[in-house]
């Protein structure tokens, strides 16, 4: 890297503004990251392109990285040219590689596992012979370093852009190159799958960090989080419903339920969702008057499965939002509370929650912390008649002991209760899916091309991501705004008086058409909703609803509020049609003329969107306890 002024000023600008060192060149300011304690997400794939080494022998850089010889070994490339002169460019890389080398020397095993490459950007200057003298007195006993140069410019080329390094010639003032190059200091981690996971700039490039880089990714791999012996239908059960119910309207139904000692799961380090959000994500909010630590994580994951927290002892918060079913349910289009008490509106994921401005359906919450004493006190939900009645019961429990006192220096109150289940809420955070893996880590081949096509008719035609939104550099799926799309207007509006008949479930899959005045003298009258009308009283927002994030949404069937769509496929035939007519209509939502093939292009895309931490979050909930009921 040198800068783009004359040769002839280079030195005068030099010694008038001496520049500081970058942190490569000195100790480390903090503790470097301990390995393994984070996870370093695929960025794509590196780049190949014809190079030579200093032997004048004609290779790959593709040949140098991935699966070559045993054990596989992490790649770390810089692109430098040897007559730099810019103290923080390419002597900067070079520094950190020799100093990197120097731990090698007394790590030998950790040596057998990194491989350090050296491409120069200069062909014409840097001969293999020249690359061959500039990497004779930086060569180590047991390391592995590689000083690579082109045979031309035009080979060179591609591999730059592969790598996105740019660079220009520098000239003097009689247009002259000086064998000087104006760039970006870039190095490169990539995996033995020739995955790039890191990429270091300047102010990132130091020793410690890309030691407990690589040391990271050459973690053992985790074993499955199913026991091997389980057949492929049972790990897939494993993940939904205990009691899967599909096709029990048929008379050939044969019950697939997963017995409870197969459903046990692994604790995971929940923390790590917070301090290294996964590919496709930002950095996790976390109020300043509640930061995060492990110990508050622990006490709100047992808090949220605990049963004992409900009027009766046998509800949850769990069993509302139900980690197998996506943290919300499967199984029922609106949210059943204690004693089998209805609750009007769908049951909405946590999966990243942690990301929403507002919560409920309605909005009429702003933060997590909050957001937990409604269903504790709602009486169709976990029935608890006060706020002291729930933390006298969390007092008297012996299992609570020392808990609130270890995480917050108090004892359990409303507010710290609120903060320790809010904690544990903020880890649920998925991504990494087919989607971030090919949009913001640049693998070709991680989307098929159909789900391709849906993102283009997604961001295009169908206008999908004014309210589900995609930054550059993550996606949220969601404006954090409300809607009106008609639903709400419909159910609502609905004449039932008249209707000849109401369809009714009895049991999974079967459904009955009953008279009004049947249901009428059995039942209470439904009560309307409004939506975001509750909260506001502006009759602008009358049944106006949340756009929910459409991350893992393949996961978190039934849909909408009310839980009125059961399928995906559905919802997007939905906005095919427009939506639902009313005078509050949002102005966004139109007709959109898509084609069957369309449709379920747009469907294939919606389901990429999975996150691939979902097991382990699952997982990680069933190894949680649940309270005894007494």
């Amino acid at each position: 890297m040198a800068f783009a002024v004359p040769v002839a000023n280079a030195e005068i600008k030099q010694a008038v503004q001496p520049q500081p060192l970058a942190p490569g060149y000195s100790d480390l300011k903090f503790a470097a990251p301990i390995p393994g304690a984070y996870k370093l997400p695929a960025l794509g794939q590196a780049g190949d392109g014809n190079v030579l080494d200093s032997e004048g022998r004609s290779t790959t850089l593709h040949k140098l990285m991935g699966d070559t010889g045993t054990p596989a070994k992490v790649v770390l490339l810089s692109f430098i040219y040897t007559t730099c002169s810019d103290v923080n460019g390419c002597p900067l890389a070079t520094a950190v590689f020799h100093k990197i080398k120097n731990r090698l020397e007394k790590e030998p095993e950790l040596a057998s596992r990194l491989r350090l490459i050296t491409l120069s950007f200069n062909p014409e200057h840097d001969t293999p012979q020249r690359m061959k003298e500039y990497g004779a007195t930086l060569q180590g006993k047991g390391v592995e370093w590689h000083f690579l140069t082109t045979r031309s410019e035009k080979e060179l080329q591609p591999i730059l852009k592969n790598y996105k390094q740019n660079t220009e010639k520098v000239y003097d003032s009689r247009g002259k190159f000086t064998n000087t190059f104006s760039h970006n200091l870039r190095v490169f981690l990539i995996d033995p799958h020739k995955q790039l996971r890191n990429i270091y700039n300047t102010e990132l490039l130091h020793p410690d960090t890309l030691i407990s880089d690589i040391k990271t990714l050459l973690q053992p791999v985790k074993q499955p989080l199913t026991e091997p012996s389980l057949h492929d239908r049972d790990k897939a059960a494993l993940f939904s419903a205990g009691d899967n119910k599909q096709r029990y309207e048929t008379k050939n139904y044969q019950t697939h339920s997963v017995a409870l000692t197969q459903r046990s799961g692994r604790p995971a380090d929940l923390i790590l969702t917070i301090k290294r959000p996964p590919l496709g994500l930002p950095s996790v909010p976390v109020p300043e008057n509640n930061p995060i630590t492990t110990e508050k994580i622990n006490l709100g994951r047992k808090l949220f499965y605990d049963r004992r927290l409900s009027l009766n002892n046998t509800f949850s918060c769990a069993m509302c939002h139900i980690p197998e079913q996506g943290f919300t349910s499967n199984e029922m289009a609106t949210a059943v509370g204690v004693e089998g008490r209805t609750v009007r509106r769908n049951s909405p994921t946590l999966y990243n929650v942690a990301y929403m401005k507002s919560l409920f359906h309605d909005g009429r919450e702003n933060t997590l912390e909050q957001q937990v004493w409604a269903p504790f006190l709602a009486h169709n939900e976990m029935a608890n008649p006060s706020i002291g009645y729930v933390i006298d019961k969390i007092k008297s429990d012996t299992d609570y002991a020392g808990l609130f006192e270890k995480s917050f220096d108090k004892p359990p109150g409303m507010e710290i209760i609120g903060m320790a289940i809010a904690s544990y809420e903020r880890t649920l955070n998925s991504a990494n899916s087919p989607f971030d893996r090919w949009y913001y880590g640049k693998d070709s081949k991680a989307l098929t091309a159909k789900a391709q096509r849906g993102f283009q008719l997604f961001v295009g035609k169908a206008q999908c991501s004014q309210c589900h939104t995609i930054d550059k550099e993550y996606a949220l799926f969601t404006d954090n705004s409300l809607h009106n799309t008609g639903i709400g207007y419909a159910d609502a509006m609905a004449d039932k008086t008249t209707s000849p008949s109401r369809r009714v479930q009895v049991s999974p899959g079967v459904y009955v058409d009953v008279a009004p005045e049947i249901i009428n003298s059995v039942a209470e009258p439904k009560a309307n909703d409004l939506g975001r009308y509750e909260v506001t009283q502006n009759p602008q927002d009358r049944w106006r609803y949340k756009t929910p994030s459409l991350r893992n949404v393949q996961l978190t069937a039934p849909y909408m509020h009310n839980g009125s769509i059961a399928n995906l496929r559905e919802v997007v035939e939905f906005y095919n049609r427009g939506g639902i007519a009313n005078e509050n209509l949002d102005p966004l939502i139109k007709p959109l003329r898509f084609s069957d093939a369309e449709i379920d292009d747009l469907t294939t895309f919606l389901e990429s969107l999975t996150g691939d931490n979902t097991e382990e979050l699952v997982s990680d909930a069933f190894a949680a306890p649940v309270g005894d009921s007494e």
